[in-house]
């Protein structure tokens, strides 16, 4: 299903700082993937629907270069990838087999997937750079998946970086890291995470103007009523 263009504006204003601290309000404490972190500064934010694909560890009878032309393989996931979808991996922190690299990712950018995000590695790093696809990993290194991974599916419930993943999920993206958004808590986030973010845009101004924090942040009830006078 595809994500209403209206959130995908809504949530590309809104930090990913922004958005634990709205979700730990709901009790979720474990939306930020460990380790996946933008490989190219200044990577704009992005949001899109998570697109799954898992590995487990490496079988020698399995994780071989033909297991490359298999009806299960990196290769057939990426052509069931809808346009819009970031591409979330579970490749258990593996760091010494690149997941992914430069055709894979050059296809995924053909495609219009939105991004890559992995709690592992990828390689080819210059060529990755190069397709445009924007990438969130633990890094770089050169040898193949089939070296560490074996690839065992597409668009099931994942682990990436420590959070549990489950596809049509929504991801957003910054330069802070990964954050997870449940499907079903999507509508009640979405309009919280904005509000919060004016909110804290506001404090940002008084702080600039040289307010005091006590009864700024967190504010008190005559900070408050500022506040709401300020957005009439």
């Amino acid at each position: 299903m595809s994500l209403d263009p209206a959130v995908v504006a809504a949530l590309s204003h809104v930090s990913t700082a922004t958005l634990t601290t709205v979700l730990l309000k709901k009790g979720l404490r474990n939306v930020w993937m460990r380790g996946a972190l933008s490989l190219r500064p200044g990577q704009t934010r992005l949001v899109g629907r998570a697109f799954t694909l898992r590995f487990v560890p490496a079988r020698e009878d399995l994780a071989t270069p033909a297991s490359w032309a298999s009806p299960i393989s990196t290769r057939a996931a990426i052509e069931a990838m809808p346009e819009g979808v970031i591409a979330v991996v579970d490749a258990m922190g593996c760091k010494d087999a690149g997941i992914f690299g430069d055709i894979l990712c050059a296809r995924m950018a053909k495609k219009g997937v939105a991004a890559l995000i992995t709690d592992g590695v990828v390689r080819d790093i210059e060529g990755v750079l190069s397709t445009g696809l924007p990438v969130w990993a633990s890094g770089v290194a050169a040898p193949p998946s089939v070296a560490g991974l074996t690839f065992v599916g597409w668009q099931e419930p994942i682990g990436c970086g420590g959070v549990a993943v489950f596809p049509d999920d929504v991801v957003v993206a910054d330069q802070d890291g990964a954050v997870l958004i449940p499907a079903a808590l999507l509508d009640t986030v979405v309009p919280e995470a904005v509000e919060q973010e004016r909110m804290e845009g506001w404090i940002m101004e008084e702080v600039g103007k040289g307010v005091a924090l006590p009864g700024l942040y967190p504010m008190n009830a005559e900070t408050k009523a500022r506040y709401e006078a300020s957005k009439q």
